[in-house]
């Protein structure tokens, strides 16, 4: 696990791999990626009968260790069915209070990736929120923890990730968000 706290030489190098990485990524992983969130916020908008902030708040609810196309499929069942299911207790608590009206911010965990992940989808060109799961981790500290913990649920340890992201995007003269996608797809694609 990276330490909570590091130095301006481990920031740097993280910083580093993820401008490396976004410099690996093809002309087509950089189009996919730059157009996810704004893609994710279309489906959100479509499986919610157009309201953005419900449907990426059960997209986030029901994100966690799922794959992106299996977390499409949980959303559209929930809005179909009226309720969500195939998911943890919590993750569908969540989901369900989202579906009933509660405001997504005041469900989901706004200091981590779910609430980033959210705040993302519901709005792609907001400039302040990365999400910080393991592949972006894994990104900026140049290895695949595979199973291993990660520690991203340590708010400074998160931050500290989501802070070289955003050194990244200013390098790049990119917002966040998109730095962290691209960089997203060339990683998973490179595997």
């Amino acid at each position: 696990m990276i330490p909570v706290k590091s130095t301006e030489e481990q920031r740097s190098s993280y910083t580093q791999a993820i401008v490396d990485m976004w410099n690996l990524a093809t002309s087509g992983q950089r189009r996919r990626g730059q157009n996810w969130y704004q893609t994710a916020n279309q489906f959100a908008v479509e499986i919610a009968a157009g309201d953005a902030d419900k449907g990426a708040g059960v997209l986030a609810a029901l994100s966690a260790n799922k794959s992106w196309a299996e977390n499409c499929r949980l959303a559209r069942k929930a809005f179909i069915e009226g309720k969500a299911s195939g998911h943890v207790r919590d993750a569908i608590i969540k989901a369900n209070r989202i579906m009933e009206g509660t405001d997504p911010s005041k469900v989901l965990p706004m200091h981590i990736k779910t609430g980033f992940f959210y705040m993302c989808i519901s709005d792609p060109a907001n400039p302040d929120p990365v999400v910080i799961d393991r592949h972006a981790h894994d990104i900026a500290v140049r290895e695949i923890y595979g199973q291993r913990e990660r520690g991203l649920g340590a708010v400074r340890r998160y931050n500290l990730l989501a802070d070289s992201y955003r050194a990244a995007a200013q390098k790049i003269g990119e917002i966040p968000s998109k730095v962290q996608a691209v960089t997203w797809v060339a990683h998973i694609e490179r595997k």
